[in-house]
């Protein structure tokens, strides 16, 4: 199993290369069902793995001017600071077990996976549908107008998901940039990647003094995604953005009805009949 979690690791990096999101998504399951990480502390990790792993992405996307650095202060200050909050008060300050109705237990990690899942379900909506609606002025800058209540907002939003169950949250970012700050697509995909680094690893320091991590497991599924996310910004170059982002869509629906069937109905010690 970790063999794969190793091989499932590069593809991290590979699915926020080619389309600049997805795989925060892919980041959790991975540490909790091939790594055996406690679903609490792999939100955690993974907002490390993302974080690192996008900001060495956003890197050659600066040299290419696909970064905008005014419209990523502004979504990601409001951002920052929720997701930092989230980490280091809320997510600690939630029972466990949750909630207890007869012999059903929901206890706190059954929560977050829940949770992550039904994100996965949503993102996988946006990620098959995003495209469609994307394309009008992909490619093609036009004067940019702020909306700032909807910016800040979104960015608030977009911050406790992120802290809650460790995402990225490129899937509502991208949108958002495009709709919100009027960004031409591969614009909104170079700065969605600055920001979802940003906001994960401030997000991350709000974990250190909650928990002790395996840094050797942390480096090594994290030198792994950054290695996937060159091969990702390689592979965008030859292959259709459309279609695979459509696929990948696919496949975050399926993964998300699966952990959400395992987590509501196949494990007894999640849902608490040990």
């Amino acid at each position: 199993m970790a063999i794969i979690g190793y091989f499932a690791s590069a593809l991290i990096g590979i699915s926020l290369g080619l389309i600049g999101g997805g795989g925060s998504i892919l980041t959790v399951p991975v540490l909790v069902y091939l790594f055996g990480v406690d679903p609490v502390l792999a939100t955690a990790y993974s907002l490390f793995i993302v974080g690192s792993t996008s900001l060495v992405g956003a890197w050659p996307k600066y040299r290419e001017h696909l970064v905008n650095l005014k419209t990523a202060v502004i979504f990601g200050i409001p951002s920052i600071a929720a997701v930092y909050a989230t980490r280091a008060w809320l997510v600690p300050l939630i029972p466990d077990p949750l909630v207890t109705l007869g012999n059903f237990t929901v206890n706190k990690p059954m929560f977050i996976m829940a949770l992550f899942a039904v994100l996965m379900v949503f993102a996988s909506v946006s990620m098959i549908r995003t495209r469609k609606n994307g394309k009008e002025g992909a490619d093609t800058a036009g004067p940019q107008h702020f909306n700032y209540p909807m910016i800040l907002l979104e960015g608030a939003v977009v911050g406790v998901l992120t802290g809650l169950v460790g995402a990225g949250g490129g899937f509502l970012i991208i949108p958002a940039l495009v709709l919100f700050s009027k960004l031409p697509m591969k614009q909104a995909v170079g700065t969605s990647l600055l920001i979802i680094a940003a906001k994960s690893l401030f997000g991350f320091l709000g974990d250190l003094s909650h928990y002790h991590l395996d840094w050797l497991l942390l480096g090594s599924v994290t030198a792994l995604a950054v290695a996937g996310i060159f091969i990702g910004n390689r592979l965008s170059r030859n292959i259709g953005g459309d279609k695979l982002q459509k696929a990948f869509g696919w496949f975050v629906l399926l993964m998300g009805i699966y952990i959400l069937v395992r987590e509501l109905f196949l494990n007894p010690a999640t849902a608490g009949g040990h």
